[in-house]
């Protein structure tokens, strides 16, 4: 197997923080990241590819497979450890959690307030970090994954509306490995024991410019959705050396995680 598949890939040696990543920050998000790393790395190992495609500079939109409720810790890890801060769209309930919410703040994390006239608020705080020259982190699914199997499922169309309201590039990442710590939806104690590899591998940025500068009509959302959605199922297959299914689970229709193809 190739290092993006391969069970033995060599370890990834991780630089200094302050060596591997210069990008403008702020005093809450380096010593957090700083602190993951010290947790993460004697429970797991790393096996990261791809990390020169992402822009060192600049407005970025960065898409990624979810999979457990653990890997946006890998995933912001990655990141930071690739130079750029991460800036996640979470979930507003997040942010009213004593401590946590007030390090999310204190990070420049962007709250999501599902359903409601506040939903486009996130977007709007994307599009102003996006116009900072700040990397935003968006999971297109909208959620983790409801795949019995953990692939991805069929995208919203967030990413897609980001992408052709700024103009900025979207840059998939495929990751696996975190579900060995929480599996899919679980909540509860993480097997800390279980020491995986977390794998992340960056493609190319996905195709829009034909899109850009068309009426952003449910069409045109639709395409560049799928686009995102087949770029980072690409990935993951690479990572787990094997095809998805040929049809995305789709919650709208398959009834969400006791329909379909099972719960995760």
């Amino acid at each position: 197997m190739n290092g993006a598949t391969g069970r033995h890939a060599s370890p990834v040696r991780v630089p200094r923080l302050d060596e591997a990543n210069s990008e403008p920050g702020d005093r809450t998000i380096r010593p957090l990241v700083k602190a993951l790393n010290v947790v993460l790395a004697p429970l797991s190992r790393r096996d990261w590819q791809g990390q020169e495609r992402l822009p060192g500079t600049g407005g970025l939109i960065v898409v990624a497979n979810h999979i457990s409720n653990a890997d946006p810790l890998a995933l912001g890890q990655f990141l930071a450890y690739s130079g750029r801060w991460p800036r996640f769209l979470a979930k507003s309930s997040l942010f009213r959690v004593p401590v946590l919410g007030r390090l999310l703040r204190g990070a420049a994390q962007i709250p999501v307030e599902r359903g409601g006239d506040h939903a486009v608020d996130a977007l709007a705080a994307a599009r102003t970090a996006l116009a900072a020259g700040r990397a935003v982190v968006v999971y297109p699914e909208g959620t983790i994954t409801f795949d019995a199997d953990l692939w991805p499922m069929r995208g919203r169309t967030g990413a897609a509306r980001l992408a052709l309201a700024t103009g900025c590039p979207v840059v998939p990442v495929g990751q696996w490995g975190a579900e060995e710590f929480l599996r899919g939806r679980t909540v509860g104690l993480p097997r800390l024991w279980a020491r995986p590899t977390l794998r992340m591998l960056v493609g190319s940025p996905v195709p829009l410019d034909d899109l850009r500068g068309r009426d952003v009509d449910a069409a045109v959302l639709g395409e560049a959705t799928e686009r995102i959605m087949a770029a980072l199922t690409a990935l993951v297959e690479q990572l787990r050396g094997e095809p998805a299914p040929e049809v995305r689970f789709d919650p709208r229709t398959d009834g969400g995680p006791a329909a379909g193809r099972g719960a995760a």
